[in-house]
């Protein structure tokens, strides 16, 4: 496992690019987590000098805290269930009410061995909710439950800095959205091990 697992590498460079473009706006972040169970968090605190612009994390493993902490609809987890597209945004756009952070992460997910839901093991879904959007993120990922769960904090933090990139360029320069406030939705998906992220 690259970057979390391992303390460093790859994974380290973009914790840290992504955490110095949020503090170049005085913008937060705030990440909730499911099938990576921290692991993000992990990969962003390990950077010096986080606490500038993480507010923190929330860890939502069982269905109900999802609703309960996060505020993802409860008829959609009855109906669909954990592992789905709708969820991560309701993840990612709740965290970032629920801890008053100006983007939002959400990572939810089949990490193995076993099917869940009715969907495949490597079946995952990661969202970024920002000033302007939320976007999500679909992902079929190979290999073992470590590997998983590695791609998928890879993928979520590519993520947020080409999210990062992108609202700079389209807004002229830095823009902050109050938290809570409606956004525009795009989703797109990505299959393959790692890959990479496609428009």
């Amino acid at each position: 496992m690259s970057g979390a697992a391992a303390g460093g590498g790859v994974l380290e460079g973009t914790a840290a690019r992504v955490l110095r473009l949020l503090e170049s706006r005085g913008a937060t972040l705030a990440v909730a987590e499911s099938l990576t169970g921290g692991l993000v968090a992990a990969e962003l605190t390990g950077v010096p000098g986080a606490s500038r612009t993480f507010r923190g994390s929330v860890t939502a493993y069982a269905t109900e805290l999802k609703r309960d902490v996060l505020g993802v609809d409860g008829a959609l987890l009855a109906e669909r269930g954990a592992v789905d597209p709708e969820v991560a945004r309701g993840m990612a756009e709740g965290v970032r009410r629920a801890l008053g952070a100006d983007w939002g992460l959400g990572t939810t997910g089949v990490a193995g061995p076993d099917p869940q839901d009715g969907k495949p093991v490597g079946t995952v879904y990661a969202a970024v909710a920002f000033p302007g959007g939320t976007e999500v993120l679909g992902l079929r990922l190979d290999g073992d439950r470590v590997a998983i769960r590695a791609a998928t904090v890879e993928a979520v933090l590519n993520l947020l800095e080409r999210s990062l990139v992108k609202s700079a360029r389209d807004s002229g320069g830095d823009s902050v959205r109050t938290p809570g406030e409606p956004a525009r939705a795009q989703d797109r998906e990505e299959s393959g091990g790692k890959g990479c992220l496609q428009p």
